[in-house]
């Protein structure tokens, strides 16, 4: 992208960091396509201005993404665990939502295991 001298105003950017809800990881693509992070952030926007979900369940979601092993995120993770016990979560609500983000994981066993046995068995077979 080329630089230009007008800089676009970003103020779903600002509002984010204002509130503590910016991850510092954005700030180098903020810097590089500021347009870019301000749309990311109306996207991301989206469901949480939507009312079908109460705050909690959102936050709880939020929890699982941010637990997830495709994210693992400590600073999301921390915020929307304060978040959801701020709309009322319980710690049994929040163990069971990472209990279930945990079955993400086992993915690894069911792809990484049959190809361990295959290989170990082909191994064996080569030895001989």
């Amino acid at each position: 992208m080329e630089s230009n001298d007008q800089t676009p105003a970003t103020p779903l950017c600002e509002e984010h960091k204002a509130r503590g809800d910016w991850n510092p990881l954005w700030d180098q693509l903020h810097a590089m396509d500021p347009e870019f992070m301000e749309a990311y952030l109306r996207l991301r926007s989206v469901p949480i201005r939507g009312a079908a979900l109460p705050p909690k369940y959102k936050e709880l979601i939020l929890v699982a993404i941010n637990a997830a092993t495709t994210h693992l995120y400590a600073p999301g993770l921390r915020r929307h665990m304060r978040n959801a016990l701020t709309h009322g979560a319980t710690q049994d609500e929040l163990l069971e939502t990472i209990q279930l983000t945990t079955l993400l994981g086992i993915h690894s066993c069911n792809l990484g295991l049959p190809i361990l046995a295959e290989e170990l068995a082909a191994a064996e077979q080569r030895k001989t």
